[in-house]
Parts: C-alpha cells; sequence; structure tokens
C-alpha cells in the first residue's frame, strides 16, 4: 500500500476484541484511538471500494478484521469527503501483466468456492534452497507461471494487490507434487499431501513499493543503489517501507492473538523507537513536519512550514528525528532499558541509513544537539527525548523549487501506553545528564594507533541477494542449532567487514567500539575468543579452546551464545568519549554498538544465517573474562550469528 498522506485527523475511540464464535469470549478488550483515515483503511480491507458499503460500516459502529471484532460510536460519514479518501485506493486492473518478480505469496487450491482445500506459500519461506539444489520449490512455482500466463482475476482489497489464477492441468499437478518432494524446505513438508487434492494456484501481487535491487552486501560495503520514484509520496513510501515498516506477524498458539515484526529490530520487539521527520521541496509533497505510524504504513501531518530549517543549518530536503519513550522499555527491563533505548536508536538509524543508500542518496547523523530545542520544534510529549537527527541528500531524491509557506500546527495527542508509569529515577537521571542544553561542536582527538592480530582473514564474499529482499525477511533469532553446524571463515569475514566501515556521524569520526568474538563453529578457524582489528582485517587470539559454556555463562546463563556458530562482546571506549563528548559520549556509545548490530543483522541474513542481539549480560564478568582494564573499555552489546531454530509463532 502506498504511503498516505493525511492531515492529523480527529481521533476516533475504538475498542476491540478477538472475534470467537460459539461460545463465550472472556478475552480482554483493547481500546486504542483510530484516526478517520485508518479507520476507513481497516473498513475497505473488508469492503473494497464500495461507497455505499463503507458507509454503512462506518454507520453501523462495527466490523470483524483479521478475527478481531472492532467497535465504534457509528457516525455518518460525509459522502464527498469519503471518495476522496476512497479515491486514493487503486482500481482493478487487467491490463497490468503478471511479473513473477513481484510475487510474494501463492494459494494452491481446490476446484469450487469456497475451495474444499488450500495451502497459502509466502516466497520467503518457499524460496529457500535445500542442501545440494539449485532450485528452490518458489523456483519450480514460478517456472508454471512463466509456461503458462496466470490470468488477471481481481485487486484484493484485504491483500493490497493484483490477484491472478493459473488453472493446472492433471500432468501440471503431477508435477508441482515432484518438484514439491525434492525442493520444499521441512517447514513445507508437513502439509505437502494436499497437493493431490488442488487444482489451480492463486499469485498475489501485493501493492508494496518496489525494492531495492542492489544486493546488500554491496549497500555494506558502501555502494549506492537508485529510484523510480518521482514524486515525494512514492519516494518516502519506499524508503519507509525498507527501514520501519511492518515486515511480518506472530501468532501466539496459547491465545491465538498476533503480533506485529518490524524491519528494524527492538529488544524484546517493544520498539521505543519513533521516526518523525521534516520535508523540505519534496514533489507533490507538502512542506511540513511527520510521525511515521508503521500499523498502516501512512504520515502523520503534524505541521506546515520549513521545519528542516529550524533543526539543522543544511541544505537537506528531508531530516528524521529519531526518538525514544523509554518506558515502553522500562516496564520490562527496569533500569537497563535506557541502553536498549539506546542500542534500538542505533538500529533505527543504520534501517534507515542503509535504506537510503539502497535508493541512492546519503545521510548523515547528527547528535550534538540541543535536546529542549529539538523537543519543542518536534511538538514532542514529556515522555518522549529525541535521540538523532539524521539528514538525508542527493540527486535520488525528488525535489522542486519551491516559496516558503506559513507556519501552521497541528499538534494532536499520542495514545497513552498505560494507565499507570513507574518512575525508574536512575533512568532519568542519566538521561539527564546526557542532555545537551546548546548546540556544540567538539575537536576529537587523533584516532587511536590500530592494533593487529596474527589471524589475516580472507577478502569478503559476493552474494547476489537483494537489499529489498534481505531487509523484508530479517528476523531475529530465537535460539542457534548447534551441534556440527558450522559457517565458513569467508562468511565471517564477510560478517566482519560490514562492520568495518566508517559510520557518517557527527561523532563517529573515530571508531568508539571494538569487536572480541567468541568462536565456536567457523570453519577454518580454531575454536577461541579473538579481538577484531578492522583497520588490517586481523584477528587477534587471545583464548584457545572451547568457549560455548563461557559465552552463553556471560549472556546472562542463555544458551542461543553458545549454540551460535559465533558470539560477540562489542566493547566501548567510555575513557576517550567522554574525554571527547563529556557524559553525552556515553550515548553514542551505544549507539554505535547498535549500529554494528544492524549490519551484522542484515549481513548475517544475506549470508543466509541469523542474528540476534543480546542485550542481558554480567557486565563485570565479561570484563574478567577478556582482561580488560577499566581504561580499555567496557562491555556494552553482546551479539550472536548462527543457523536458527525454527520458529513455529512466525507467519508471513
Amino acid at each position: 500500500m502506498p504511503l498516505t498522506l493525511v492531515p492529523l485527523p480527529d481521533s476516533i475511540p475504538v475498542k476491540y476484541t478477538e472475534e470467537e464464535a460459539e461460545y463465550l469470549s472472556v478475552r480482554p478488550v483493547v481500546r486504542q484511538a483510530f484516526s478517520s483515515t485508518e479507520l476507513v483503511d481497516m473498513v475497505v480491507s473488508v469492503a473494497g471500494k464500495d461507497l455505499a458499503r463503507v458507509q454503512k460500516i462506518l454507520s453501523s459502529g462495527t466490523v470483524v478484521f483479521h478475527s478481531f471484532r472492532y467497535w465504534w460510536t457509528g457516525f455518518e460519514a460525509d459522502a464527498v469527503a469519503l471518495r476522496e479518501i476512497l479515491q486514493k485506493y487503486p482500481d482493478a486492473d487487467p491490463s497490468r501483466a503478471f511479473r513473477a518478480e513481484d510475487c510474494a505469496e501463492v494459494i494452491l487450491e481446490s476446484s469450487g468456492t469456497p475451495p474444499r482445500h488450500s495451502l497459502r506459500i509466502r516466497r520467503d519461506e518457499a524460496g529457500k534452497r535445500r542442501l545440494l539444489h539449485a532450485r528452490s520449490f518458489w523456483d519450480n512455482l514460478m517456472s508454471l507461471a512463466r509456461d503458462v500466463a496466470p490470468a488477471y482475476r481481481e485487486y484484493s482489497y484485504s491483500q493490497r494487490g493484483d490477484i491472478y489464477l493459473l488453472v493446472l492441468t492433471p500432468e501440471q499437478i503431477a508435477r508441482l507434487a515432484r518438484e514439491a518432494a525434492r525442493s520444499a524446505p521441512r517447514t513445507l513438508r508437513a502439509d505437502l499431501p494436499v497437493l493431490s487434492a488442488i487444482s489451480q494456484i492463486v499469485f498475489d501481487l501485493p501493492a508494496d513499493p518496489p525494492a531495492p535491487q542492489i544486493p546488500a552486501l554491496e549497500v555494506l560495503e558502501g555502494r549506492a543503489g537508485n529510484t523510480l520514484a518521482k514524486d515525494g509520496a512514492a519516494f518516502l513510501s519506499q524508503l519507509l517501507f525498507y527501514s520501519a515498516s511492518i515486515s511480518a506477524t506472530k501468532r501466539v498458539s496459547s491465545t491465538g492473538g498476533t503480533y506485529a515484526l518490524r524491519v528494524n529490530p527492538s529488544s524484546g520487539n517493544l520498539h521505543p523507537t519513533e521516526f518523525h521527520f521534516c520535508t523540505r521541496g519534496l514533489v507533490d509533497w507538502p512542506d511540513g513536519l511527520y510521525h511515521y505510524r508503521p500499523s498502516s504504513h501512512m504520515a502523520e501531518q503534524r505541521a506546515i512550514g520549513d521545519f528542516v530549517g529550524k533543526l539543522t543549518d543544511t541544505t537537506a530536503p528531508l531530516v528524521f528525528v529519531l526518538t525514544s519513550i523509554a518506558w515502553r522499555e522500562a516496564w520490562k527491563y527496569r533500569d537497563r532499558a535506557y541502553r536498549y533505548c539506546l542500542h534500538d536508536i542505533g538500529h533505527a538509524w543504520q534501517s534507515l541509513a542503509l535504506a537510503a543508500r539502497a535508493m541512492g542518496c546519503e545521510s548523515f547523523a547528527l547528535g550534538q544537539f540541543s535536546d529542549d530545542k529539538v523537543s519543542a520544534c518536534c511538538l514532542l510529549s514529556d515522555d518522549e527525548w529525541p535521540m538523532l537527527i539524521v539528514t538525508l541528500e542527493r540527486p535520488s531524491i525528488p525535489v522542486a523549487t519551491k516559496g516558503p509557506v506559513e507556519t501552521v500546527l497541528f499538534r494532536g495527542e499520542p495514545n497513552r501506553l498505560s494507565e499507570e508509569q513507574v518512575p525508574y529515577p536512575r533512568i532519568e537521571q542519566i538521561h539527564a545528564a546526557t542532555k545537551l542544553l546548546t548546540e556544540t561542536t567538539t575537536s576529537p582527538d587523533r584516532p587511536k594507533l590500530s592494533g593487529r592480530g596474527e589471524i589475516k582473514l580472507p577478502s569478503p564474499i559476493s552474494i547476489s541477494s537483494s537489499f529489498g529482499e534481505v531487509v523484508r525477511n530479517r528476523r531475529s533469532a530465537l535460539d542457534f542449532r548447534g551441534g556440527d553446524e558450522s559457517m565458513s571463515i569467508a562468511q565471517l569475514a564477510t560478517l566482519l567487514a560490514s562492520t568495518g566501515k566508517p559510520l557518517l556521524a557527527d561523532f563517529a569520526i573515530q571508531r568508539l567500539v571494538q569487536l572480541y568474538l567468541y568462536v565456536h563453529r567457523v570453519e577454518g578457524l580454531a575454536r577461541g575468543a579473538y579481538r577484531y582489528w578492522p583497520e588490517h582485517a586481523e584477528l587477534e587470539n587471545i583464548k584457545q579452546g572451547d568457549q560455548r559454556l563461557a559465552a552463553a555463562a556471560l549472556s546472562l546463563g542463555q544458551d542461543l551464545a553458545g549454540n551460535a556458530c559465533v558470539a560477540f562482546s562489542m566493547i566501548g571506549d567510555f575513557e576517550n568519549v567522554t574525554r571527547i563528548y563529556g557524559d553525552r559520549g556515553y550515548r553514542y556509545i551505544h549507539f554505535e554498538a547498535g549500529a554494528i548490530g544492524q549490519r551484522m543483522y542484515l549481513a548475517a541474513e544475506a549470508l543466509g544465517l541469523r542474528a540476534t542481539g543480546i542485550g542481558a549480560f554480567f557486565d563485570d564478568e565479561v570484563h574478567k573474562y577478556l582482561s580488560l582494564p577499566p581504561e580499555q573499555g567496557q562491555v556494552v552489546y553482546h551479539f550472536a550469528v548462527g543457523h536458527p531454530v525454527l520458529d513455529p509463532r512466525l507467519e508471513a
């Protein structure tokens, strides 16, 4: 669905709970404020663009959507205003040709209405190749579609995409069953018996923004891609879809409830980070202040005017402000939550910066700003704190010359997170200590001399997986399979190379974080603990032998750190950073650690592995184990990479 520009509308109080038939539900009722456009969007998913049906549902005050029953006080929607909203949704168009590369899902169905048998298959699941197989099951499905072009059936407002149909011959069904037996991944094999009953394939081509096709590893190496976006809405839609949007859901088996996952990772999936942005001169997009709402892939317009000029002295047409709401983390992680908020900013920063590069523009992060000034400019609530400003520039951003506009504030009230909020004085104290009252500049010391290791790493390898595919498929591993499965030293070299490129920020003139490795199963590298020297792509061995128990024990007893192929301790140079930036440097070290983690997340995904960040560890024990004196640094983040176990909760 394209990003939709809407003024911040009046909120509509909505209640919802899971819809359960034939027995009394005792599940909780959730209350939430919806914008009018968001409510219409949900209704359109059920009723399509039929004006009369949409008006009737809005008037009735209830609808069932994705197994949930929603209620609100019914109202008579103005037909003219409603028609204007509905015009933003696409119509069915049989002239749109089927493109296999755009297909995200197929449904194998038997005949009949409704079909007695059906099986949904997602590209990210069926596209995985089995060991020693050149083609995946998805490749075989798309091969059928290329042999006989599927016929256009309809546009689906629930799926947000064009639907195509391919009726199968008995020979094609038999061929599909044979290929499924050979190439289908383990997660699909239990469903294969239904193939004998199917007679047709339904193809879903969602109307998502086009995926950046440049290989993900090339983006991590510093190469820029491009975009075909010709106006502000298309550019912002693509940028945010591949940096901050919802990418998948998980279902809780005990309740049947679902929750969303996003492109940018977050500890506990709690997402304390919010994306605000200011625009200046984007084609067909009003200059102003906006907030991104991932739940509906929309931009909420909070003000009109030149807010870029209020925030920075750059010529950038697009400026993001990343903020943190600490309570989202603190209710679970307590005092340690502030670290997690800072890691999360680092993840979000690199998620945004890399997506921008994949689209042909560059970013620069600003940390030396007055917190209170930025809060006032962005109309933030007291519990939402500005953490990082990210400017975007380069010719790929569609801009046009515009005259000055009068400032108009829409403001708006954020949703209330909970009825009660527990104060955590330590979080308030560390945040206050790291605030800046005025904008400052610093003159960093000369970079420290780099050390050397006795092991020279091989050159990074090349993988063709596109940036769009990698970021949308990225997941945090629940655990790793352990056993004898290993990664190659070339994969490890590629993973480490992704962390070595300079970060573009006013506080990143020299590196603040160094990586220590616990190597468990890397072909061509002995088990042990190592220190990574990125300037020379070398490893220095500091401990020999099996590190699995140590890595798990140091990571608060979490087995995944020992089951991975390799685990990491990120060590921050607090002595140097506080000498340069004062207490503000505490934030910068954690930002950099999160940025490194995000880059390793994407590199691992591109390499056919998976990663997870670990924020819980025994700080002092890590220092003792690695023989780190205080002046050499303190641990700020743990990380692990390997072959993931299957997550049964994961859905497309």
